[in-house]
Formats: structure tokens, sequence, C-alpha cells
């Protein structure tokens, strides 16, 4: 049996029309259009960028500024990698990463600041693409070679590098959500030994590491909290810094981030025990502590875990002055003075509330609060005992403590040879005034 050899195939491919096919319809033959993705363009047009010599690329980055760097890294996903790795090398860090923060001017500090943020948009935007955990390691790994950036790395006195540092981080994690939060302050805390610096300085003796409680201050309201305009990412910040420690330690802690300071910048600790300050330096504190425990439905307070933090807070680092532990009070506002007032009441500590009560009438003189406010503050309190005979006890030692601080007052200044003793006549006067407003104002709710 033979074999016909057939005839080779043509190469079809070689010799087919590059035109499209046609379709029939009822109109007569007309060509089908073939429509192109963006990606499919992508992967098989050359892009323009693609073209041009590296170092012409780079020579056209240096003349940008760096936000028209981060609007640019945002074109594609080539131009965002080409700036990723554009912003790695040493020329453009020593370029652009700024580390003049000390013996500044206010132009220049503003306009240092400002460059940060602008650094924190770039830096957000070309790691857009990137899991949390290798966004923070690219963009620190930049950022952790300046000394000024790290806690107790830079004795200057004028740095403002911490500033410059929270605005730069408020930039980059604006907007993510509180896992990823929480991953940043994880990441911040390996970075710079945050955990073990608080933990040195909350069990030491207040005072004595001074220049570290100052560090840890700084850095925490500069960077973490002082940053955010908005309280429920200033509370999430103050949550992270106080919760890994006992309740002890967060009064502590609470204090050194927002204690009153001396003069020269060091923690007031001692003038709490010894006299009576000013509203204005005890403002910051009580703030922070509405921002804790203004609304006590938050997971994790509760009522008793504020009272324990207060009664911890006003014994550092001894028994405050009672006019600081009512002023204090009073700048919580009525909720939280009413809550801790009530708890010493039903534990029967009647000569202690008695106390506060009446320097809270002395601060509501001094300090020009309505004299009507202490009023309702003492009726809420006579409301906690359920018989007449225990709320007539109550008033009676309160207008016995009347009697009992104002003789402190006058024998402290008849003493004579006192540095003070103008002040604690004039402390007297006020008092003698309060007493007859505040008497004045709760005789007037009865015979109303």
């Amino acid at each position: 049996m033979t074999m016909v050899r057939g005839k080779p195939l043509r190469d079809v491919s070689k010799y087919s029309r590059t035109q499209t096919p046609y379709k029939k319809n009822r109109n007569g033959p007309t060509p089908s259009r073939t429509i192109m993705t963006r990606s499919q363009c992508s992967t098989s047009c050359t892009s323009f960028f693609s073209r041009i010599p590296a170092e012409v690329f780079d020579m056209i980055l240096d003349k940008l500024s760096v936000l028209e760097i981060s609007v640019f890294s945002m074109v594609s996903k080539e131009i965002t990698r080409y700036i990723a790795d554009y912003i790695s090398t040493v020329a453009w860090k020593n370029k652009m990463i700024l580390q003049s923060f000390h013996h500044s001017s206010r132009i220049e500090q503003k306009s240092t600041t400002g460059h940060y943020r602008d650094l924190g948009v770039l830096f957000k935007r070309c790691t857009l693409l990137l899991p949390t955990k290798d966004r923070l390691k690219f963009i620190f790994s930049k950022l952790s070679q300046i000394p000024c950036f790290m806690l107790e790395k830079c004795v200057a006195p004028d740095c403002f590098a911490f500033s410059s540092f929270g605005v730069f981080l408020q930039t980059l994690i604006a907007g993510w959500d509180e896992l990823e939060c929480h991953r940043v302050f994880n990441f911040l805390c390996d970075l710079t030994n945050l955990q073990q610096k608080t933990e040195a300085v909350i069990t030491a003796k207040p005072g004595v590491k001074w220049y570290q409680e100052l560090q840890l201050r700084l850095f925490c309201r500069q960077v973490l909290l002082d940053p955010w305009p908005n309280q429920p990412e200033c509370h999430f910040w103050l949550m992270q810094l106080l919760k890994p420690w006992p309740l002890v330690s967060q009064a502590h802690l609470l204090f050194i981030l927002y204690g009153p300071l001396l003069p020269e910048g060091t923690l007031s600790w001692q003038d709490l025990v010894e006299r009576g300050l000013p509203h204005n330096a005890l403002w910051h504190l009580a703030k922070a502590i509405l921002l804790l425990f203004g609304n006590l439905q938050v997971k994790g307070w509760s009522t008793d875990s504020m009272i324990t933090i207060m009664e911890e807070l006003i014994v550092i680092p001894h028994p405050w002055h009672v006019e600081n532990v009512a002023r204090l009070l009073v700048l919580c506002g009525s909720n939280l003075c009413y809550t801790v007032l009530a708890s010493k009441a039903l534990n029967g500590r009647l000569l202690e509330i008695s106390r506060i009560i009446v320097y809270i009438i002395l601060v509501c003189e001094k300090d020009g609060y309505h004299m009507s406010w202490a009023v309702k503050l003492v009726q809420e309190i006579c409301k906690v005992f359920h018989t007449p005979p225990e709320k007539f006890y109550f008033i009676q030692q309160l207008e016995n403590t009347f009697s009992e601080v104002t003789r402190e007052f006058f024998e402290f200044s008849v003493a004579g040879n006192h540095f003070d003793d103008r002040e604690t006549f004039q402390t007297l006067c006020i008092l003698l005034d309060s007493s007859a407003h505040f008497h004045t104002k709760f005789l007037h709710m009865f015979l109303r």
C-alpha cells in the first residue's frame, strides 16, 4: 500500500490579516471592535517614564517639592516603586530629612514643622500598597537615625523635634483604623523603648529622675497626645499609655504627663503639697481626667477605677494641700466632683469631705464661680444620707469645719514672722466672704 504525501500546511499566522473579522447582521457586514482595558494597555505598552534614563528621572524628581512628589507617587505602581527607591537614597535623606531643631527662630520652627507634615503625606502615599508592618519599617528606617526623635538622646532645652515628629505621625496615620494604630503604638514602643523608660520613671520616687520625667512627658505629649485636635484620638493614645500599668502607677503617670510645672520646666511635685496653686496650674490635669472619665461607658473603665486613680493622684508624692484637691474637683465639673465626694460620704469620711467642701466654697469665691454651684453640690450630697439625723449630722459637721478652717487661717495670720502673712490674711477675708455668700444662697434655697 502506497502512502500519498499531502501538501504541507501553510503558516497561517504568517499570512493572516491583522484586521478584525466581520460580523453579519441584517444591514450587512460590520467590523467588530475589541476594547482594550487600562491594565492590558499598561502591560502591552511601554510607559513614557520607563523610557526616560534613571539619571534624568532623578533630576526631574529633584526639582519637585515633597508634596509634588507625593502626588506623583500615586500615578501608578511603577512610579510608586521608583519614588520609594528614590527617597531611600542617602542623598535624598541628607537633603530632605531635616535635623536642625535647635536655636531656631519661630518662623524657622514653623517651616520645619510644616516640612515634616509634608513628609508625612509623602510617606503615607508612597507606602499605600504595603501592609502596615512593612509601611512602618520602611518609614521609620528613614527617621530612626535622628537622635532628637528618640527619648533621652537630646539635652538641648530649646529642641522642638518632638513637635515635628508628632505632626509627622499625625499626618501619616490620619484615617487609619484602630487595629493599625495599635500596631503603630507597639512599633513606637519597640523603637524608643517607651515601656521600659516609663516603668523606670513611675517606679522611682517622684522628682528623683526629673530629667527622665520631663523627657517622657515631652515625648508622650508632643508626639502622641497633643497633635490630635479631636478627643477620641487623644483618648485612644492616652489609654494606650496608661492601660499596661496598675491604677496606682496610672495615677503617677497621669501626673507626669499633665501635672503642673515649675518655671524652670520640671514637675511641681512639692508645691501641690505645701501651698494652694492657681487654677491654670491644674487645668491640664483636670482636662486629662475629664478626657479619661467623662464617659465611663468606655470599655475597661468604671466608677471604682476613676475614684481609685483620683484617690491615688491627690497623695502623690504626699497628701496635697486641701485647696489643690478642691480646685481639681471644681475643674473636673459637677459629675466627677459629686462622684468622688459621694463615695467618701458613703464610706463615712464626713470630716474629710466637710473640709474639702469648705475649700470648694473658697475656690468658687477665689476663681469667680457661681456660689449656687457649691450649694447644689451640697444639696446632692445630702441625698446620699437616708435619714434626717444623718443629714443633720452632715450639715453640722460642715458648719463646724467652716469654723475650724476660719480659726486656722486667723491663728496663722496673727502668729507673725511668716513671709506670706499678707496672702494668708487675704485668704481669710475671702473665706469669710465665701461663707457669707454660700449661706445666703443656702438659706435662699430653703426659703423659696
